[in-house]
């Protein structure tokens, strides 16, 4: 064994998390403006009219406009990999929408690592606003090596 091989492992700051059930992830907030909504739905090519036409999703029984699914989806996915690092994987994302994101509003998403298993981690994630809770996801992702405890 060389010197080096008998030194034990110091973290360096670009290392990512350790990873164990139970740890919580930062929050982040997230101010939902009319511009992150319609550039979500357009991005991902979601054109109905309650996602950028205020008077007709009026007209259908909704306040204002209201983020697309897909969005949401991407948001929790940049949670992830936000707290991961850019070499975190995602391999499952599922989530259940609740109270709309309207304009003028911040949503909060917060998550516990609920298992890890190896180099995966399951993290449930939940995302709140003004009106309750937007959404509730459970996401598995691969951990960049180091990350998993």
């Amino acid at each position: 064994m060389t010197a080096d091989e008998d030194a034990p492992r110091t973290e360096r700051a670009d290392d990512p998390p350790r990873t164990k059930p139970g740890d919580e992830l930062p929050p982040l907030e997230i101010e939902v403006t009319r511009t992150l909504i319609v550039a979500g739905a357009i991005a991902s090519r979601d054109y109905q009219d309650v996602h950028h036409d205020p008077e007709l999703a009026r007209r259908k029984g909704s306040p204002d406009i209201f983020m697309n699914i897909l969005t949401t989806n991407g948001l929790v996915g940049r949670y992830i990999t936000d707290h991961f690092g850019p070499h975190a994987v995602l391999r499952k994302v599922a989530i259940r929408l609740g109270a709309p994101n309207y304009p003028g509003d911040t949503m909060v998403l917060t998550g516990t690592v609920e298992e890890v298993s190896g180099d995966t981690a399951t993290v449930r994630v939940v995302g709140a606003n003004g009106v309750g809770r937007h959404v509730t996801a459970t996401v598995t992702v691969t951990l960049p090596a180091g990350g998993a405890a």
